[in-house]
């Protein structure tokens, strides 16, 4: 059952985690752990001194974000697909819910699997934490405030969404997976968080992710045209990772339910991102111009008071410092396979 790397594969689909660990407790486990923000949560929680179990299928997560984890005797990885159930004799203090895609490339390119990993996959989680009474969070999404053009994201705002828009199967599966949260709540008495993670960025994060950071930084460092969909008026917020990890650690912490948000309130234009790129890393860059994606939103912030009050947390890393650590990230990524 033990690679060379020190990691567990699990061949059967129902999956009984007391024949995998030999913790006596489980502090941690993080269900998509192997990908971009996982991966950083788990090495959050082994500095912290505590075990951590990870569970990934790998569709999106990759090994290579745990493998200088292989010697660490307080981690284990099992690869498991959360539509299949999950069993354990074995104590879970803490259940960690980031097993979805969240690029818009790999979760459309299978929308019904999609949307069945946030409820059933959800549903199974619930199920897990319900039999341990363990705590669980959930990564929910900024896609769920839709189309909105108000200046910032609060989290009682009204949403309009499409149910028929190609982002519908990530943005809707991540609501309905709220609501079942909510719900085993109610219910059960289970203590659930609930982060609504906006644009997050930094190392690891797949060079071929698909979305604007990745996207302009590749581009960069490979001498391609900057592809910017629409205008380039369009505006986001970006988060780096550090503090993110930082903001799922106190959500956990507290006793807040509520969905809330975890990311930066500073906002920028994507064509203003595009310059700022530039400089960092070839000014000679041409931009290229291409149609905006149906339902992209005109505007993505969030509205922190909540994060600030409830958590007293607020990103600390500036987006050109963060910009920084990503590109030489890259750099490093693309240097290895030449």
């Amino acid at each position: 059952m033990v690679l060379e790397i020190g990691l567990v594969i699990n061949k059967k689909l129902m999956i009984d985690l007391s024949e995998f660990t030999e913790f006596n407790v489980i502090n941690n486990i993080v269900f998509g752990g192997a990908g971009f923000l996982g991966s950083h949560l788990i090495d959050k929680l082994l500095k912290d001194g505590q075990n951590v179990l990870c569970i990934d299928n790998l569709s999106s997560g990759n090994l290579n974000n745990i493998k200088h984890l292989n010697k660490n005797k307080k981690f284990l990885f099992i690869k498991h697909d959360i539509l299949e159930p999950i069993n354990s004799t074995i104590l879970i203090e803490k259940i960690w819910h980031l097993a979805s895609p969240a690029s818009p490339n790999l979760y459309q390119n299978d929308p019904i699997r999609t949307i069945r990993v946030n409820y059933e996959g959800t549903f199974n989680l619930l199920e897990l934490a319900r039999s341990h009474n363990s705590k669980i969070l959930f990564a929910s999404t900024s896609e769920i405030y839709g189309e909105t053009k108000n200046f910032s994201q609060e989290e009682n705002m009204p949403i309009n969404l499409s149910t028929f828009s190609p982002r519908a199967c990530y943005s809707e599966g991540k609501r309905i997976a709220e609501t079942l949260m909510n719900l085993y709540r109610e219910k059960y008495n289970l203590e659930i968080r609930i982060a609504r993670i906006f644009n997050t960025y930094g190392p690891r994060l797949n060079i071929n992710d698909g979305r604007v950071i990745s996207n302009f930084i590749k581009q960069c460092l490979i001498g391609d045209k900057l592809t910017i969909y629409g205008d380039g008026t369009q505006t986001r917020s970006f988060c780096y990772v550090s503090d993110l990890i930082e903001g799922l650690l106190e959500l956990m912490k507290t006793n807040y339910y509520y969905p809330i948000n975890i990311g930066n309130e500073e906002e920028i234009s994507i064509i203003e991102l595009a310059e700022l790129i530039k400089t960092k890393i070839n000014k000679e860059m041409i931009p290229e111009f291409r149609e905006l994606p149906l339902n992209d939103p005109q505007r993505r912030r969030p509205c922190l008071n909540k994060a600030k009050k409830y958590l007293n947390w607020s990103p600390q890393i500036p987006l050109t410092d963060g910009l920084n650590e990503t590109i030489i990230s890259y750099k490093d990524t693309l240097e290895s396979k030449h």
